[in-house]
């Protein structure tokens, strides 16, 4: 992807601006509008419009987090197995003992750095913002949603 800018810590956070800025803050702002209302007419089609509005609240969280939670899973198994073929085989058997949020974090590192901060992030238990923090050599993800 040559037309991507630099990545770093301080730039790796991505937005939707339809979905961050626009759909997710309109139902968010839905919420109150329809208790508002519901408050001041009570009935039972104001109540449903107040009740539907949080259930609007969870649909959205969800939609952002279900797939989220796959590319989770597809970065670790890219990890352990870049994990694999940098690491020397006697210290295959400690790739296990990085979490998940440590493997997401770690995707960032060059692969020149990735074995000395994979053992650090293992013998301190580094959590993911201390990671990110230590990588020198920023290695972009451009694919995340």
């Amino acid at each position: 992807m040559p037309d991507q800018p630099q990545q770093s810590l301080a730039t790796h956070v991505r937005y939707d601006p339809p979905y961050h800025f626009f759909a997710f803050m309109v139902v968010i702002l839905n919420f109150p509008v329809t208790i508002w209302f519901a408050w001041q007419n009570p009935s039972f089609q104001t109540i449903w419009g107040a009740l539907f509005a949080l259930a609007l609240i969870v649909a959205c969280l969800r939609i952002r987090t279900y797939p989220l939670r796959v590319q989770d899973r597809v970065i670790r198994l890219e990890e352990r197995l870049r994990l694999m073929r940098l690491l020397p085989e006697s210290e295959h058997a400690r790739i296990g003992q990085l979490t998940e949020a440590q493997l997401i974090a770690l995707r960032f590192a060059s692969d020149e750095e990735l074995p000395d901060l994979a053992r650090k992030a293992i013998e301190q238990n580094l959590d993911k913002a201390e990671i990110k923090k230590q990588i020198r050599n920023w290695r972009p993800d451009f694919w995340r949603i």
